[in-house]
């Protein structure tokens, strides 16, 4: 029998203190790997549900074959792989700003970083995504792209650095969508419900704006949880 809990890596980085943890879960029999910033909670391989689907809705409105995708936030790994997992995909970026994170992939300390790492279409970039995409050459000296799929800030009304806050009003999603093509694809991964004021906000940048509410089941409280995926179509 495996160790029941181990801390596979402990970092201190500019945003505090962040681990990497595998714990063995008796009531599932499965290994659960969890992300802590400090005391919080980041993620965990138990919830992956909407991650995944924010890969899927997203591309699921972008037309044509041959696309380059950005992913924002590399975390486990889930939005990537399912990305990936899109045969229309030539080239996916994705952005993250915690060079630890990119590591605990490239070291194979995580149960997809194989899958990841073995994929020619994929390469990592350690760096701001905000940062990036409010500048001119943008993610990748000046090319646009067919998605950027986004998962950093725990929702757009409560965000893991207050500097990201302008990144969610007309102005900040006017300054990513450039680095889109005509009828590219933006999507967004929050923890909360649904919020009518951020669906205007996109709606002033984007067409075919939609939230989608995606329930999944909750092992702990014995029910079901739902994150929101928001979905719009650049201009």
């Amino acid at each position: 029998m495996g160790l029941r809990f181990e801390e596979l890596d402990w970092r201190e980085t500019p945003i505090g203190e962040i681990s990497l943890r595998r714990r063995r879960d008796p009531v599932l029999d499965v290994d659960v790997f969890e992300v802590k910033l400090g005391d919080e909670y980041l993620m965990s391989s138990l919830f992956t549900v909407a991650e995944v689907e924010l890969a899927r809705l997203g591309l699921g409105v972008v037309s044509g074959s041959e696309l380059d995708v950005v992913v924002g936030g590399l975390g486990l790994g889930y939005t990537a792989r399912a990305a990936l997992e899109d045969q229309r995909v030539r080239s996916l970026l994705v952005v993250e700003g915690l060079g630890e994170v990119i590591d605990w992939h490239e070291r194979g300390l995580l149960p997809l970083a194989a899958e990841l790492t073995g994929d020619a279409r994929n390469r990592f970039l350690h760096g701001d995504f905000f940062a990036l995409a409010e500048s001119e050459p943008g993610f990748d000296r000046g090319r646009t792209f067919h998605a950027i799929l986004l998962d950093i800030d725990h929702s757009p009304q409560n965000v893991l650095d207050s500097g990201h806050t302008g990144f969610y009003t007309p102005d900040g999603l006017r300054r990513m969508a450039a680095h889109l093509h005509p009828g590219g694809v933006f999507a967004l991964w929050s923890d909360d419900p649904p919020e009518e004021t951020f669906t205007r906000t996109l709606a002033e940048v984007f067409d075919d704006v939609a939230a989608h509410v995606v329930s999944f089941d909750n092992h702990y409280t014995g029910g079901k949880s739902a994150n929101t995926v928001y979905v719009g179509v650049a201009r």
